[in-house]
């Protein structure tokens, strides 16, 4: 016979030879069920092709497991991946997210898009927030609801919570790295300095400098392209290269690196690089790229941690999450 109606958690009782009640505790996953019902109960969901009416348990509980997720839609690998550990974390917590992308962050348009997630009755809310005009466009943010900001807490107002990735331990450990080698000339190029990640990264390196008693050559301002890091890496060889370069990211050290092979500068027996973020592929540049891997995957979990508690009313505090130095072949003792 056909089905005129999809199949409702009745169904799957009966099937699985349950109460109603069971089966609601094995979708909230609760804890008190025998392992051989569990299973009987979700082969019954399989067999059924059961979906949750997620409308019907909104008005019921007055949860409707949605989160908003605002971010600026760059294609950059920091915030692809900071959007992808942020979905995958949310799913694994039962939670769907809604996504909503502000090209140009404002006062009005953040605010905008707070009222559009509001209207769709989302729990809380994530921002991605790298740099700084979307931090300038959420001081006016009042939310209703708890608000979790990928930022430092320095930068955000003290009622919306963050979880940020420590970008000046960032610079400090590459400097620390090729300081312990024995460079005394660490050259820094940086991203866009109104991304608060290139702002960070470059503050560790300065103060790292000074803390190891490292001569910093002045700093090249870049964007975070590999095609700008090739002009770089040819403006080096023109005028004169330092025995290290610290790039903030990943691409700015894969141009730089192309630009010293062309014109026969070796890495690391020339020059030593680090780079930032262990993209994929890194280990397979020529040389191996030394750089600083940062916990996305971690770091989404964190996130959805801190929003949940909040979200049930519990306190919560900044979480500020640790690089990783991952050493490859593009580092040595300069010559």
């Amino acid at each position: 016979m056909t089905r005129t109606r999809p199949p409702g958690m009745n169904d799957v009782a009966r099937l699985a030879g349950v109460s109603h009640q069971t089966v609601s505790r094995v979708l909230n996953d609760h804890p008190s069920v025998r392992p051989e019902t569990r299973d009987r109960v979700l082969q019954a969901v399989a067999d059924l092709g059961y979906r949750r009416n997620l409308a019907a348990r909104a008005l019921v509980t007055r949860r409707t497991a949605t989160i908003g997720l605002i971010t600026t839609g760059s294609s950059l690998f920091g915030p692809q991946r900071a959007f992808v550990a942020i979905e995958e974390a949310a799913r694994e917590a039962g939670y769907i997210v809604a996504v909503a992308t502000v090209r140009q962050p404002t006062p009005t348009s953040m605010n905008t898009l707070l009222d559009h997630l509001l209207s769709q009755n989302v729990e809380g809310i994530v921002i991605v927030a790298p740099h700084s005009q979307v931090l300038d466009a959420i001081r006016s943010f009042e939310p209703s609801i708890p608000v979790v900001v990928l930022a430092d807490a320095a930068h955000v107002p003290g009622h919306i919570h963050t979880v940020s990735l420590d970008q000046v331990e960032t610079g400090r450990l590459a400097v620390r790295h090729l300081a312990s080698l024995g460079h005394e000339q660490i050259a820094h190029i940086s991203g866009p300095l109104d991304w608060t990640d290139a702002r960070g990264r470059l503050e560790g390196w300065q103060l790292e400098c000074r803390e190891v008693g490292v001569n910093p050559v002045p700093l090249i301002q870049s964007d975070w392209s590999s095609e700008r890091g090739y002009d770089i890496g040819r403006d080096f060889v023109r005028a004169g290269l330092p025995t290290a370069i610290f790039a903030a990211n990943d691409m700015i050290a894969l141009g730089v690196m192309r630009a010293l092979y062309e014109a026969g500068v070796r890495v690391p027996e020339d020059v030593s690089i680090v780079g930032v973020d262990d993209v994929p592929g890194a280990a397979h540049f020529i040389a191996p790229l030394t750089t600083i891997h940062h916990p996305f995957a971690r770091m989404g979990k964190v996130i959805m941690e801190t929003l949940l508690a909040a979200i049930d009313g519990q306190d919560v505090t900044p979480q500020v999450l640790p690089p990783q130095l991952v050493v490859r072949h593009s580092t040595a003792s300069p010559r």
